[in-house]
């Protein structure tokens, strides 16, 4: 059984020393959203062989119920992975960085590295060119301005980062140190969405299978001084992560996965995930696709 890394994720409160470490000279404190009342979302038509998977849990409501307007896909963006956008006062609850970040407040620093602004996060950038295994996924984030009425939140920028096939970190863990694979920047368009080719996370010991993130205020801000808009992780959906772990090179994920629910998850079991789940769609032959509104 492979066992959780040291300190693994082991909550907000926890991270608050490290994070505001590096940003105390910023004076700012993020502030963790806290959610009322679930968003509408309307998954768009899978493809084929592909299934869309939004959270359970919530009703339907249509745009026309609530005024809200529904986002046009971006060029980037494909129908299955299109939602509607989320109401007003939904934020996107505040997260652990986890011991893993990459950004400079826990070791290293991948932020500061020429070639992180980049789309495929699949291999490692600069000394290495290493790439990472797995299935592919195709990761849209939807950014939402809260204050301004959920209006697209043009030009921030998202740092994410995940672990390997196999559960493990980039930059972090035993013969890894040199790579920086998994991890990217990438800015909002217009329509407040942004794209990111990788591979479908692993699932290791204590933690139901994520993607971290942090959204900053510009591209700019992601190394200079600057506001943290929100630090948080995408939850994958069970069906995919069953799909996925029984595939060839997921063994360690096949036996790490039964370990831990997303109710018993110790990030996301407050809520299950439920302002955190991504829509998937697709399969293990033709990739799978992933998309959330974060709401800031």
């Amino acid at each position: 059984m492979t066992t959780p890394h040291p300190n693994h994720d082991r909550g907000l409160e926890f991270d608050l020393s490290t994070l505001l470490s590096r940003r105390r000279t910023l004076g700012v404190l993020f502030g963790a959203g806290t959610a009322a009342a679930l968003a509408a979302c309307t998954p768009g038509t899978g493809g084929s062989g592909g299934t869309s998977e939004a959270p359970s849990s919530t009703g339907s409501v249509s745009a026309s119920a609530t005024g809200s307007t529904t986002a046009a896909a971006s060029p980037s963006a494909t129908s299955t992975v299109t939602r509607a956008f989320a109401e007003c006062g939904v934020e996107i609850p505040g997260e652990t960085l986890g011991p893993y970040p990459g950004d400079g407040s826990n070791g290293p620093n991948a932020l500061e590295a020429s070639g992180v602004v980049r789309r495929d996060i699949r291999s490692s950038f600069g000394t290495s060119a290493t790439k990472a295994e797995g299935v592919p996924l195709t990761v849209t984030l939807t950014l939402l301005d809260n204050a301004n009425g959920c209006s697209p939140l043009a030009g921030a920028a998202v740092y994410v980062w995940h672990c390997d096939h196999n559960g493990k970190y980039s930059l972090y863990d035993s013969g890894l140190e040199n790579e920086n694979y998994l991890r990217g920047v990438q800015e909002a368009d217009a329509k407040g969405q942004l794209t990111f080719s990788t591979i479908y996370p692993g699932a290791y010991s204590g933690r139901w299978p994520h993607i971290h993130f942090e959204v900053f205020k510009s591209l700019s801000n992601t190394t200079a001084a600057g506001q943290v808009l929100a630090v948080s992780q995408i939850a994958l959906t069970e069906k995919a992560c069953k799909e996925v772990y029984a595939t060839d090179g997921y063994e360690t994920s096949a036996r790490n996965f039964p370990q831990t629910s997303l109710t018993s998850d110790n990030v996301f079991g407050d809520d299950g995930g439920i302002y955190q789940l991504a829509t998937i769609s697709g399969s293990v032959g033709g990739g799978y696709t992933a998309a959330l509104n974060v709401t800031v």
